[in-house]
């Protein structure tokens, strides 16, 4: 499988966009909240980084995807489809992908959701890890932490693009 992101662009955002995926769902599964300085470092790393990764055309209109996100998220949050931070993390993520990309980052965030979904239910029903994470909100509530599919679905979606120029 080939992408679009070009291997260089995908390693030059990988060690910024894993440990902040990784605070992103982190802090949905045991806050069920996406910190808005998560989505800010996001966006700042793209917005350094992007300078560096893609001509000036291409990182210009990669500007355009968070727009278009951030307006599709919050269509979506009014409709009680999904949570504002989602929104927010979401559109800071847009940028990182190519748009001939598109179609297979929404697979491939479907398939985390399912995962993602999945595991979260069988990993509540342990006694050793809910009690080595009691007080995690996401145990008690009935929606889901989306932040746990956002998060896996960049660093997954960056991972294939480092590797698939390799």
């Amino acid at each position: 499988m080939t992408t679009a992101l070009t291997s260089w662009a995908a390693t030059l955002f990988l060690p910024f966009a894993v440990p902040i995926s990784l605070w992103v769902a982190w802090s949905d599964l045991s806050r069920m909240k996406i910190p808005n300085k998560a989505v800010m470092a996001l966006t700042v790393v793209f917005a350094i980084v992007g300078l560096i990764a893609f001509d000036l055309n291409e990182y210009l209109w990669r500007w355009l995807h968070l727009v278009v996100i951030l307006v599709i998220g919050f269509v979506m949050n009014m409709g009680r489809m999904l949570g504002a931070g989602d929104a927010k993390f979401a559109a800071a993520m847009a940028p990182f992908v190519a748009l001939s990309d598109a179609y297979f980052v929404l697979m491939l965030f479907a398939v985390m959701i399912v995962v993602g979904f999945v595991l979260h239910r069988m990993a509540k029903k342990i006694t050793p890890l809910r009690n080595a994470t009691p007080n995690w909100e996401s145990w008690t509530r009935r929606d889901y932490p989306m932040g746990l599919s956002l998060g896996a679905t960049l660093i997954f979606y960056l991972v294939i693009a480092a590797f698939a120029g390799a």
